[in-house]
């Protein structure tokens, strides 16, 4: 029974210390983003944060137009009249 209890003992030490020494490496970047997305120079802030953003843009938009394109070609191709075989 004593084993049992110590290796409770054991585990619960072990849980608390990760969970408090992990609270101290946080580095707050807050600031650091607040400066970089409040500059004003002319770029829009949907592509302030770099490389990714602007993939993430062209990535969306060509999924929009694509998307779009086929919605019109499914809408006309059944507008169209079946036919008779």
């Amino acid at each position: 029974m004593s084993n049992v209890y110590r290796q409770f003992t054991a585990l619960r030490q072990l849980s608390r210390r990760g969970i408090s020494s992990s609270a101290c490496r946080q580095v707050n970047k807050v600031p650091e983003k607040q400066k970089l997305f409040q500059e004003d120079n002319g770029m829009p802030v949907h592509l302030k944060g770099g490389t990714t953003d602007a993939l993430l843009y062209r990535a969306t938009m060509t999924l929009t137009v694509l998307g779009t394109g086929y919605v019109l070609y499914s809408l006309f191709d059944a507008a169209q009249p079946k036919k008779k075989a």
